[in-house]
C-alpha cells in the first residue's frame, strides 16, 4: 500500500508511533537497571530477577500467538489504542504490586498487551510507508529506544532513587494516558486489510502465514537477532555494579550516553539502509556488533569512561541491527497477511527474548562478593546467534521491494 499521507502527516504519524513505542520500551527496559534495587528490595536471586524480565517476554509471546488469530480482522488504530490502554493499566499494577509474586503477575499482564502493541506499530508502518522509505521510517520509530535510554531510563532511575522503585511504573502509566489522547487525534483509520469474505475458522490467517516458507525464514531470522541481544542485555547493570565496579548512582550515565548516541545513529543507519540496500547494511552493522558483544561480557574491572565507551558502542550496534532487519522482516510478509505475520513475529521475538533471558540466568551465578560469574559464556552464545542471523538473512525474499519504487532513498 502506498502512503496517501502528506509528508507532514506522515511525520506526525511516525512520531506518534514512536511515542507509543517509547512507553512500551521504557516499561520493558526499566526492569534491567532496577535489577540491583529489586534484588535488594525483595531479597531475590539473579535467577528470580531473570524470571521478572522473562515473564514479560513469555506473556508477550503467548499474546502475540493469540493475536495472530484476530489481528487482521480489526481496524488497526482502534485495536492499537485498546491494547495500549490495557497495557497502561497493567503497568500501573506493577507500580502498586505489594510483593515479588504480585509484581511477577503484573509484569506478565504488561507483556500480554505490550506484545500485541509492538506488532501493531510495525504493522502500521508496513501498511502506510512505501518500501523505499521503510527503513528510514523504522529509524524514526526506533528513536523511541534512544529517547527511552537518554531520557526515560535516567529519569526513572532518578525517581526510583529519590522516591522508590514503584515511581517509574506510575510515570509510564501517566505517559500511556497522554499518548492515547495524541494517538486518537493523529493516527489514521486503516481498514484496507479487512476482507468481507467469511473465514472458515479463526486460524485461517495464521495457517496461511505458516504455510509460506519465506515467512518462516523471516521469523527464524527475527528470533536469532533478538536472542543474540537478550542473552546479554538484562544483566548488564548487575555486571556493571558487581564486576566492572560502576557505582549504582552512575548507572544513568550508561543509558544517557548510549541513548544520545543512538538518537543520531538510528536515523543514519535507516537512511543508509534505504540508500545502499537493507541486507548489506544489516550485515555490516551486525558483524560490527560482534566486538561490543565480546568486550561488554569480558571486560572485568574498568573505570567509568572506558565502560561508557563499551556500552555506548553496544547500544549503537546491537540495537542498530534491528533497523534494517525490521524493514527486511516487515517486507517479507504478504501484504494482506502483514498484521498476522507481525503478530507471529512479535511472538517469536518475545519467546526468543524470554528464552535468552532465562538461559543466561541459568548460565550466570552471583558469588559472595556480588560478582557475576559466567557472563563471558553468555557473550559467546550471543555472538554465535548473531553470526547465524548474518548467514541466514540472504535467504529472505522481500515481497514488496519492487511494489513501489526501487530500494533507494527518496529525496
Amino acid at each position: 500500500m502506498k502512503s496517501t499521507l502528506t509528508p507532514q502527516r506522515e511525520r506526525y504519524l511516525l512520531l506518534t508511533l514512536a511515542g507509543i513505542q517509547f512507553s512500551h520500551i521504557l516499561d520493558f527496559m526499566i526492569m534491567m537497571p532496577l535489577g540491583p534495587v529489586l534484588i535488594k528490595a525483595f531479597g531475590i536471586s539473579t535467577h528470580q530477577f531473570g524470571l521478572l524480565v522473562a515473564s514479560y517476554s513469555f506473556s508477550a509471546a503467548l499474546s502475540g500467538l493469540l493475536a495472530a488469530t484476530f489481528i487482521d480482522r480489526f481496524e488497526r488504530k482502534r485495536l492499537l489504542l485498546v491494547m495500549f490502554g490495557l497495557f497502561g493499566l497493567a503497568t500501573l499494577a506493577c507500580g502498586l504490586a505489594p510483593g515479588y509474586a504480585t509484581l511477577l503477575i503484573a509484569r506478565g499482564l504488561a507483556g500480554t498487551f505490550g506484545g500485541v502493541m509492538g506488532a501493531m506499530v510495525q504493522t502500521i508502518v508496513g501498511d502506510v510507508i512505501p518500501f523505499a522509505r521503510r527503513a528510514k521510517a523504522g529509524g524514526i520509530v526506533s528513536t523511541a529506544f534512544s529517547v527511552s535510554t537518554v531520557a526515560g531510563v535516567p529519569l526513572s532511575l532518578w525517581l526510583a532513587n529519590h522516591f522508590q522503585w514503584r515511581a517509574p511504573f506510575i510515570l509510564i502509566a501517566v505517559l500511556t494516558a497522554l499518548f492515547i489522547l495524541i494517538g486518537q487525534r493523529i493516527l489514521p483509520e486503516l481498514h484496507h486489510h479487512i476482507s468481507a469474505q467469511r473465514r472458515a475458522h479463526p486460524f485461517v490467517e495464521m495457517l496461511a502465514v505458516l504455510r509460506d516458507a519465506n515467512h518462516l525464514r523471516a521469523l527464524l531470522f527475527s528470533a536469532l537477532i533478538i536472542f543474540s541481544g537478550f542473552t546479554v542485555i538484562p544483566y548488564i547493570t548487575i555486571y556493571a555494579v558487581g564486576n566492572v565496579g560502576i557505582s549504582l548512582h552512575d548507572i544513568p550515565f550508561i543509558y544517557l550516553s548510549g541513548g544520545a548516541a543512538t538518537l543520531v545513529t538510528a536515523r543514519l543507519i535507516g537512511h543508509s539502509a534505504d540508500l545502499r540496500g537493507k541486507v548489506k547494511i544489516y550485515r555490516l552493522v551486525a558483524l560490527a556488533a560482534l566486538l561490543p558483544l565480546f568486550v561488554v561480557t569480558n571486560i572485568g574491572s574498568a573505570p567509568l569512561w572506558i565502560w561508557l565507551i563499551c556500552t555506548t558502542t553496544f547500544f549503537i550496534l546491537v540495537s542498530g541491527r534491528m533497523i534494517p532487519a525490521m524493514a527486511i522482516i516487515t517486507s517479507a510478509a504478504q501484504p494482506k497477511l502483514r498484521g498476522t505475520f507481525m503478530s507471529l513475529n512479535a511472538t517469536m521475538q518475545a519467546f526468543a527474548m524470554g528464552l535468552a533471558t532465562t538461559l543466561a540466568g541459568f548460565i550466570i551465578t552471583q558469588n559472595s562478593a556480588g560478582q557475576i560469574v559466567g557472563y563471558e559464556t553468555v557473550g559467546y552464545v550471543a555472538m554465535t546467534a548473531n553470526l547465524l542471523a548474518v548467514a541466514f538473512v540472504a535467504r529472505i525474499v522481500m515481497h514488496d521491494q519492487h511494489a513501489d519504487v526501487p530500494d533507494v532513498a527518496l529525496k
